[in-house]
This record gives structure tokens, C-alpha cells and sequence, in this order.
């Protein structure tokens, strides 16, 4: 067998290897944090807080600028309701647009205070849009808003989540409840240890909300008492939450996690994602997560492997062992290689060209169960593409990455 042939075999089967689903760039859009991801019928929406928003009909695959009429490009918030599309932006107020993006109208009449827009929600025939001097909700298209802070202690509004007959408004004195679509509100902060108010979604009768410092809490009681869920997410900061069914998804400053049974713990799930990424928007779709970055754009992942992909105990530690794909690919000169397993053993890891040559071993020994990362250097390497081999007991894996000069 030549070894024209064998290369071709090797490409083959790299390539089939290399075909696991992970997160994967959506090329766009840059130029600030992505604040907010919202769909829209076939369109995806993010808003910048430096660019304004952007809109893309094929799955983030391209973006455009949609911001005819915007006279404020620091687009905090997003919230679709029929044909109405709202943009809640930092010192601007409210802009509305009909005719999908197509432009925008100014539309603070009745808001007052700073006109920044943490939020909207649709609740019953009302959009409501939070703000650091209350909540406003309109009936009629944004053409008026009418303040409703009855009952709102605290009136900066950070965040809602909408569940049924149930609206819940976060801020930075606890979470309050409304049931008539915000005419009137209640605290309902037991058991919370904290009460800045960061993120909150609904999932099912389930309530989860985002705090900081301490973490995320959960109720299934309407609020009538909380309990903290952060086993996994140690102390860092939470910046959104979003849903699927029963599952949750949370965005911080180091990656995606996700929880599939109630909060119980939660898995980090970050394969191709920048290691220095923060998420600080998600959204589903019927197909994708989508999580909007600081510096990084908006990123994709197929939902169901996301949700199905979870493999980890209880204690976090994996279930399975797995190499990961390397970030950056394609890279110059470096870029970082992780993998995980089940227990202490034995571990190799070797780079090898297309012809089969080692050409660099970045791990042999033994190490502890869990997931460990190590550093490629191609500087004395010339451009082109390589393969990596993970060893652990009678585990092996292979994935291919490309250096490029």
C-alpha cells in the first residue's frame, strides 16, 4: 500500500472523527458585547451595545446592520411581539420597528428617568420595558408607555421572565411578582441570599434567577421560596439564562453551562468555544443555541446535542472520556488542546503529521480524572495540516487542526 493511499485513508478518517458537533462561529457580528439574541420568524437578531442591531436569515451564517432610524447605537435589549420588533438601547429609551428592521422610530413617550432599557417582555396584550426608574408597559405599539411601580420597592428593573399568568421583574433590591401584567407587584425574595438581580427565565413552572454574587436560585412555588442551584458554577458571575423545555442554559464569564435536571448541577459545555469568551446573551431557536459574546460575536450549537451531549455525574466529573476539539483552528503559532476522563490513568497525547510522524507529545504520564488542557507550539512546524491522538487505557481518539503561516 502506497503511502499516497494511506494518507487518503488517514484524511477519511480524521475527517469522520473531526465531525463531532461542538460551537461554531457565526462569523459576526463584532464591534462591541452581544448583548442580546432574540428570533424573529426565520431572522436572527443581536444588538450591540456599541453597534446597533443586526440581523441574519440563514443562521448566523452572514449578518447585516438594520439600523435605519436608530439614532442610538447602544442596543441593550431586544423583544419580538407579532410584527412589532422593540430595541431598548442606553440613554436613547425605546425604538420600535413594524416592517421587520426595516427602520426604526423613537418611542419614549411616557418613560422617564434615564432612558436606558435593560429589558423588555410580552405579558398578555402588554409590552413591558424595564428601566432604572421602573417598569413601563404599553398597549398600543409603544406610541405611549404608562410607569407601573405599584407595589416596587425597588424600582430599578433589571429583568423579567414571563410564566404564564405570572411576571416576575428582577432588579437590584430582589425579585417581585406581578399577576395582572404589572398593574401591581409583590417582593418575593425568600430565601435569597443576595438581591442584585442579573438574569431570569422561565422553564415550565420552574423560575430561575440569576444573582450576583451569589449565584443562581430556583423557585417552584410562584417565589414563595427560593433555593440556590449553583453546584458546578462556583462563584462566577452570570450574566443570562435562557431555556428549553425543562433545560437551562447559563451564560458566564467563562463559557455556556447547561442543566438538564432542575438546577441539580450544572455542566460546563464548551467545546470551540474562545477560552476567554463571557456570554452575556442566549437564545433558542428550533434548531440552535446561539450565545452573543464580549469580543467573540454570536456562536452556534445544535440544541439537541447541547441538551443531549450532557455527560457528567452529579459530582461534575465526566462520565465518558473525550478529546476535545483545539482552539484556535486554524492557528498560528498556538493553540490549546483539552480532553477529559473518568479516572486516574495513564495519558498520552502526540501531534503527528499526515504522514503518520510524531512530531510532538504534549502529555505522558498519568493524571487525575477530570479535564486538562495543554498548549501546542507549531513555530518549528511549517503550515499545513496535522493530527492529534488522545491515549487513555484503551481509549483513543484522534481529531485533525490546521496550522496556517
Amino acid at each position: 500500500m502506497n503511502s499516497r493511499f494511506v494518507t487518503v485513508l488517514i484524511l477519511i478518517a480524521l475527517i469522520s472523527l473531526d465531525s463531532h458537533a461542538q460551537w461554531t462561529s457565526a462569523q459576526g457580528p463584532y464591534g462591541g458585547i452581544v448583548r442580546r439574541l432574540v428570533t424573529s420568524g426565520q431572522d436572527l437578531l443581536a444588538s450591540l451595545d456599541t453597534g446597533g442591531v443586526f440581523q441574519s436569515s440563514n443562521n448566523g451564517s452572514t449578518w447585516a446592520a438594520v439600523n435605519t432610524g436608530l439614532t442610538n447605537h447602544s442596543v441593550w435589549s431586544l423583544c419580538v411581539n407579532g410584527a412589532s420588533l422593540y430595541a431598548g438601547t442606553n440613554g436613547g429609551g425605546a425604538f420600535v420597528s413594524t416592517d421587520n428592521c426595516g427602520s426604526w422610530s423613537q418611542s419614549n413617550n411616557g418613560i422617564t428617568g434615564t432612558l436606558f432599557i435593560h429589558a423588555f417582555v410580552v405579558s398578555g396584550s402588554y409590552v413591558l420595558a424595564a428601566a432604572p426608574y421602573g417598569a413601563f408597559r404599553t398597549s398600543n405599539g409603544g406610541t405611549t408607555w404608562t410607569k407601573v411601580t405599584s407595589g416596587l420597592t425597588n424600582a430599578d428593573v433589571t429583568a423579567f421572565a414571563d410564566s404564564g399568568s405570572n411576571l416576575y421583574a428582577g432588579t437590584l433590591g430582589g425579585v417581585f411578582l406581578s399577576t395582572n401584567s404589572g398593574t401591581s407587584w409583590s417582593a418575593v425574595n425568600n430565601g435569597l441570599t443576595t438581591y442584585i438581580v442579573t438574569a431570569l427565565v422561565a422553564a415550565g413552572r420552574n423560575i430561575y434567577d440569576a444573582t450576583y454574587p451569589s449565584g443562581v436560585f430556583l423557585t417552584t412555588n410562584s417565589g414563595s421560596n427560593w433555593t440556590p442551584v449553583t453546584n458546578n458554577l462556583g462563584s462566577q458571575q452570570v450574566h443570562c439564562l435562557a431555556s428549553s423545555g425543562s433545560n437551562v442554559f447559563a451564560g458566564t464569564d467563562s463559557g455556556v453551562y447547561v442543566s438538564t435536571n432542575s438546577g441539580t448541577n450544572w455542566v460546563q459545555t464548551n467545546s470551540g468555544l474562545p477560552s476567554k469568551a463571557q456570554v452575556h446573551s442566549l437564545t433558542v431557536s428550533s434548531t440552535y443555541l446561539f450565545a452573543g459574546t464580549d469580543s467573540f460575536g454570536v456562536w452556534r450549537r445544535p440544541l439537541s446535542e447541547m441538551i443531549t451531549a450532557v455527560d457528567q455525574s452529579p459530582n461534575g466529573m465526566p462520565r465518558q472520556c473525550e478529546l476535545l476539539q483545539n482552539y484556535p483552528n486554524p492557528f498560528n503559532p498556538t493553540t490549546v488542546i483539552s480532553g477529559q476522563w473518568t479516572a486516574d490513568s495513564r495519558v498520552r497525547l502526540a501531534v503527528y503529521d499526515l504522514l503518520g510522524r510524531e512530531v510532538a507529545v504534549l502529555a505522558d504520564g498519568r493524571y487525575s480524572a477530570g479535564k486538562h488542557s495543554f498548549t501546542f507550539d507549531g513555530t518549528r512546524f511549517a503550515s499545513g495540516m496535522y493530527f492529534y491522538r488522545l491515549t487513555v487505557g484503551q481509549y483513543t481518539e484522534s481529531r485533525t487542526m490546521a496550522l496556517v503561516k
